[in-house]
């Protein structure tokens, strides 16, 4: 019986009579065609299990039991290549959680998956070659693999299902993905170190170089590796959670689980809720781990975090002995006891080679002083006692000289045992959430207590001399402040017949302003301008100053040192430059500023490497000063003052990165209702002017807001708008992104240092206010209230119209360029009406 023909034959042969033949065969025939079709159905779908007489042939599955997870063979992108992986079966969108043969692809369609007899399991590729094999410990009488709802694939006995006594299971040997359930760390026993590794790219599930694992040292810690470096420190167990992990514990929808102990050294996470999917994946393309859960009403994955998840979190940020902060600028500073190792990187924002003690140690006179609120430093060279009190923990680290910190390895319970550290402390940084006490060594002259009578009289000396010097100081002052407002006036140029306003304005000697800045040395110069040259300086109080100092070669320097004299010692605002003083003895015309510590805005957004230190909620809270700042020069001041000058240059940021706008020398007043003036002598800085101003001399206050309106692009894609040069043929930075507005492309503007930490709302509303800012004629343009709102709230933005000032012949109904004939000199273009700077 041979065929289905042979069969329903027998079958009616055996029956009597033509028409019981007839029913015979009809009903056989159904029969044998249900029995045929279950017999196909069996050897084309696998269920959750196959036997040793059984395999998985490509274009079969197993799926688990509550149809969560399916096995089979896939392939990625356009390759032929073929994979035995796993994926969640009812997710749309294809997600690989775990793939057997990483690094030997079967070429064609030929891979079959079987149990030998010896119970490993093996796969076999084209001509029976072997692609993937497993090594269980011992051999079983009648083995299984199984497919669980956990996403684990298990080799067993038949009759056992204790996890204690599998032969084999997908969990011990993970690929890029990290599922609830499975060990991450390391079998003591047998040696099995279980860590994750990403694909080589999107298309290669082969192991790549990144990998995230349990680092085992005296104080066992999570590490995410980049090839042989570490690039990021989960940290120890503290006893709550892993000490570098962002989130306090306990967690809404996790529970995590660290066990330690002789046999294994391992983290696992649990979901609270079983009905949740969830999954931890390194991310091999940007060198990131994510961590998401399945949104099934809108099916997506929805992303809860990803690590590292700024400057601080990638590993030694600060260099050896440095602190990581990450809401400060510049985000490294040396711990107390300690200075840069190379002040001149330090200064330039290259913080690897950290920090070197200031003085040697001495084990009778250190001490230690106390950190909170800390990522404890990389427990490589550590050293643990589970039992040891704090105090006992004090004096081994103080009598040895190689012990630089210790502190309580677990904070549950009010706090227990030991664990110190010698050298180098590497990768510290502030953790404010699971952050942990530090206790760092100090010689005695940084201790925040005196110890012994010589430190207690050398403190009293020190503070009389202080409080006497204090004083003086206060008297010099005062009989500063009496000089005549006259003869001020008179020294800027002023006369009585001007009516000028008396100014309450400081006016500094020149003696002082050169010992302040080391007599102008060039070790203290910041920057120069149209001006004049800008040095750092520090008074005799230890107050850093900002001093600009008029040159004797600019023609248009006097009038700008009294614009800005008169204007600025008007104006208090959070986001304006402060004016401390100024100094008019000989020839030396100067201005005297705070010290602003984090220089310009432009020192770091035209930086591919500075850009990095600040994320997009940094980026925001400067666009979002500089337009309070603006609204207040044109609306809320004394007086309605025109900047004419606004860019990324003269925008200086504090050591909290607060905006504050600077030079007002060729800023212009206007009284009344007056809005708009005219001038023959245009000027700014070219890439930054509205076309009304540099084409006719138009100014007003819109022509701020176009100022404004490219800033904030710059702001947004790190490009500068003067000199952007782009493949295409949009020939500024303006046009480039009116042109991937139209086509509905403005992802393309975002700049790459601020990719991954944006808003993109955020972000798209910020470009669609910067072209409204753009507009071709002043009266279409927002002012900056209006701006202000918009940034703050989530209104409806009206349609941006084709921008003005397209540089270039081509740009058809915008403003070409008026100086595309000229010849540019030396501070810009030469244009009889334009000074460009």
């Amino acid at each position: 019986m041979n065929t289905l023909r042979d069969m329903i034959l027998v079958i009616a042969a055996s029956a009597p009579g033509f028409q019981q033949r007839k029913k015979m065969v009809i009903f056989s025939f159904v029969i044998i065609s249900f029995y045929l079709l279950f017999s196909y159905s069996e050897t084309s779908t696998a269920y959750d299990t196959i036997t040793l007489s059984q395999s998985l042939s490509d274009g079969m599955t197993l799926i688990s039991k509550n149809e969560t997870f399916e096995l089979g063979f896939f392939s990625t992108g356009t390759s032929s290549n073929r994979y035995l992986g796993m994926w969640y079966k009812n997710i749309p969108v294809q997600t690989i959680v775990w793939v057997a043969n990483r690094q030997k692809p079967i070429k064609d369609l030929s891979g079959s998956l079987m149990i030998n007899n010896t119970s490993n399991l093996v796969l076999l590729g084209q001509s029976k070659t072997v692609a993937w094999f497993t090594t269980p410990m011992r051999k079983a009488q009648n083995p299984v693999l199984q497919l669980l709802d956990s996403g684990n694939l298990v080799l067993r006995e038949d009759n056992d299902e204790n996890s204690e006594n599998y032969l084999w299971q997908s969990f011990d040997f993970p690929s890029d993905t990290l599922l609830p359930g499975m060990k991450l760390g390391k079998d003591l026993r047998t040696g099995l170190d279980r860590r994750v590794t990403g694909w080589k790219d999107q298309y290669d599930p082969s192991p790549g170089n990144l990998t995230w694992g349990m680092s085992i040292t005296s104080y066992p810690e999570l590490t995410t590796w980049l090839g042989s470096k570490k690039y990021y420190r989960g940290g120890p167990w503290n006893g709550v959670q892993h000490n570098g992990r962002p989130t306090a514990q306990p967690h809404p929808l996790f529970k995590f689980l660290y066990v330690e102990n002789k046999n294994e050294v391992y983290e696992v996470y649990q979901v609270v809720n079983k009905s949740i999917l969830a999954r931890m994946v390194l991310n091999q393309i940007n060198n990131l781990r994510y961590h998401y859960v399945w949104i099934e009403a809108k099916q997506i994955w929805r992303m809860l975090n990803l690590l590292p998840r700024d400057f601080c979190d990638t590993y030694g940020a600060c260099g050896p002995n440095g602190n990581c902060y990450n809401k400060k600028l510049p985000s490294c500073e040396c711990l107390r006891g300690y200075r840069s190792n190379s002040p001149e990187r330090w200064n330039a924002l290259d913080f690897s080679e950290g920090c070197v003690p200031k003085e040697k140690w001495n084990c009778l006179t250190d001490g230690f002083v106390k950190y909170g609120d800390m990522k404890v430093p990389d427990t490589e060279n550590s050293w643990l006692n589970k039992t040891m009190t704090l105090e006992n923990c004090r004096e081994k680290c103080l009598n040895n000289y190689s012990c630089m910190a210790y502190t309580n390895p677990d904070i549950s319970g009010g706090g227990s045992g030991c664990v110190v550290w010698f050298g180098n402390l590497n990768d510290i940084r502030v953790q404010q959430d699971g952050g942990m006490d530090l206790y760092i060594r100090v010689p005695v002259s940084e201790l925040d207590t005196t110890d012994g009578l010589k430190w207690k009289i050398i403190l009293t000396v020190g503070s009389a001399i202080i409080i006497i010097s204090g004083m003086l100081l206060v008297i010099y002052y005062k009989c500063r402040s009496r000089i005549d407002p006259k003869k001020y006036g008179v020294m800027l140029g002023y006369t009585s017949e001007e009516k000028k306003e008396d100014l309450e304005l400081p006016l500094f000697d020149l003696s002082t302003i050169a010992s302040a800045t080391d007599n102008f040395s060039i070790g203290n110069k910041l920057g120069e301008g149209g001006f004049g040259p800008v040095y750092k300086g520090t008074l005799d109080n230890g107050q850093e100053i900002a001093v600009k100092r008029l040159s004797n070669s600019s023609g248009q320097g006097l009038n700008e040192f009294k614009n800005e004299v008169i204007l600025i010692a008007k104006l208090q605002h959070r986001n304006l430059v402060k004016l401390l003083g100024c100094c008019i003895q000989d020839e030396e015309k100067l201005l005297i500023y705070e010290y602003m510590a984090n220089k310009s805005l432009d020192f770091f957004i035209f930086d591919q490497t500075r850009g990095k230190l600040l994320d997009w909620s940094k980026h925001f809270h400067i666009i979002c000063g500089i337009a309070r700042g603006l609204l207040y020069l044109h609306q809320d001041s004394r007086l309605r003052i025109i900047h004419r000058d606004l860019k990324a240059g003269n925008v200086l940021l504090d050591s909290e990165m607060t905006p504050k706008i600077s030079d007002f020398g060729l800023a212009r007043t206007f009284g009344g209702d007056q809005n708009a003036a005219n001038t023959d002598r245009v000027v700014g800085t070219y890439g930054y002017m509205a076309p009304e101003y540099a084409i006719d001399g138009n100014f007003s206050i819109k022509s701020d807001v176009f100022s404004f309106g490219i800033l904030l692009l710059e702001i947004v894609t790190g490009k500068k708008n003067s000199g952007f040069y782009c493949p295409s043929d949009s020939l500024n930075l303006i046009e480039y992104a009116w042109n991937l507005w139209r086509e509905e492309r403005p992802l393309e503007l975002i700049d790459e240092c601020i990719i991954e930490s944006c808003n993109l709302s955020e972000v798209l509303r910020c470009v669609h206010i910067s072209l409204l800012c753009l507009e071709l004629h002043p009266q279409d343009r927002p002012t900056m209230s209006s701006v202000v709102l918009m940034l703050g709230s989530d209104i409806a933005l009206p349609q941006p119209q084709q921008p003005g000032f397209f540089i270039g012949e081509h740009s058809s109904g915008g403003f070409s360029s008026p100086f595309k004939n000229a010849s540019p000199s030396i501070n810009g273009l030469s244009i009889t009406t334009l000074e460009a700077r």
